[in-house]
């Protein structure tokens, strides 16, 4: 795969005199934007669809709502940051003005079709969704001489074959193994992730945290990818439980020293680079709690709910909360408006994954309450970033 580098860094370039109007400026603007929109709005929306007052829609219910956390809220955000991410990597610009509002425009259509009838159109708007974004990546890194991203372009593509795949069962084209479906789609966000976190982590932690030495040892990190695709592809090939359950311990091991490596605990000073190490110790919990559902031991749904509010909402949430402070020219630093978003997405997954285990009759009033701290998070973050995104930069640069 290759030395995967994850700069951040802005290029030093005055922006024009007389902008009042960023929003298409750079990727992370409106697709930060749309995707804490989405998160907040979203389960109110699943409740009003599951209740029938949606009854029209395509997906109904829970197969919506599973969809739209990996489609609709992780692909926004993919998008956004990697758009943001590829300028600096290939010192090319990546969509900005009408290109990204016709990307984020296709975003919204794919997001209104799940809500309609017409189902083609909805699989059509999906596939199109990451496609078209991996295009504009990859044009920026092809003539910036940046090979060594194409990564995160190819990763595109097959969260765009992911979504034609999951579709086609859904309307019945081809018969799919429940591998192949949503499970399959949630390793690939979980494999960017794992990726992406590997590079940032250790580098904002040694960066924000004076003293700190969070160490990334090659063997480690190339044996923490691996589970992941191996997890992949006991998903893809439907493998025996105890297989699967054997593959998901060893990962939870392999990421659990990953994380220890990182110094986790030094990290605390700066609740910026605390969030993401919080966030990744979600991961092996969700690996440990994999392994039961494998076995029996539990149902699946605390596993599933540690690995999209856990790790995917407290991961995404600190990267959109750091990228846009660095990236519209403000200080890294989370105040209380931050620290409270965190606090309540933390609450939202600890009421999610254990409250089932540990009071399973209780699971009805946890799921009101994690939505509900969950919608919190995100309305925290419009109300406070959303000027910011809308407006230049602080600091007069460009993006």
């Amino acid at each position: 795969m290759g030395t995967v580098y994850l700069s951040l860094e802005e290029p030093i370039a005055r922006a024009p005199r007389g902008r009042r109007w960023a929003l298409w400026d750079l990727g992370f603007r409106p697709f930060y934007l749309l995707a804490a929109a989405l998160a907040a709005v979203s389960v109110p929306l699943w409740a009003l669809q599951f209740s029938g007052w949606l009854g029209a829609a395509y997906l109904r219910g829970a197969a919506w709502h599973a969809h739209e956390m990996v489609f609709g809220y992780a692909l926004a955000i993919i998008i956004g940051f990697l758009f943001t991410a590829g300028r600096n990597w290939s010192g090319q610009r990546t969509p900005t003005g009408r290109p990204l509002m016709a990307l984020a425009a296709l975003w919204v259509a794919a997001r209104l079709a799940l809500l309609s009838p017409w189902g083609e159109l909805a699989a059509l708007l999906n596939v199109a969704v990451p496609w078209f974004a991996a295009w504009g990546l990859w044009r920026a890194l092809h003539r910036g001489g940046n090979r060594r991203n194409y990564f995160f372009v190819a990763l595109r593509g097959v969260m765009g074959i992911a979504a034609g795949v999951l579709h086609a069962g859904w309307l019945g084209w081809v018969a799919l193994p429940a591998g192949l479906g949503l499970p399959l789609a949630l390793d690939v966000v979980l494999f960017m992730i794992a990726v992406m976190a590997g590079r940032v982590v250790p580098m904002f932690s040694n960066n924000g945290v004076p003293g700190m030495q969070a160490v990334r040892d090659e063997r480690v990190e190339r044996s923490a990818l691996a589970t992941v695709l191996l997890l992949m592809a006991l998903d893809a090939g439907q493998a025996p439980a105890p297989v699967l359950a054997a593959g998901a311990a060893a990962a939870a091991v392999v990421h659990t020293w990953r994380w220890w490596l990182w110094q986790p605990w030094k990290s605390l000073a700066n609740p910026l680079v605390a969030v993401l190490h919080v966030a990744y110790a979600w991961l092996p919990v969700h690996l440990v709690l994999r392994a039961g559902a494998a076995l029996g031991a539990w149902p699946a749904g605390p596993a599933t709910h540690a690995l999209t509010v856990g790790v995917i909402g407290l991961v995404t949430l600190g990267m959109i909360t750091r990228t846009a402070l660095g990236h519209t020219g403000r200080p890294l630093h989370a105040g209380p408006v931050e620290q409270a978003a965190y606090l309540a997405l933390f609450l939202a997954a600890a009421v999610r994954v254990f409250t089932p285990l540990v009071w399973p009759p209780g699971l009805a009033v946890a799921t009101l309450v994690s939505a509900g701290l969950w919608t919190l998070a995100f309305v925290l973050y419009l109300w406070r970033y959303t000027p910011w995104l809308l407006r230049p930069r602080a600091d007069g640069q460009p993006g």
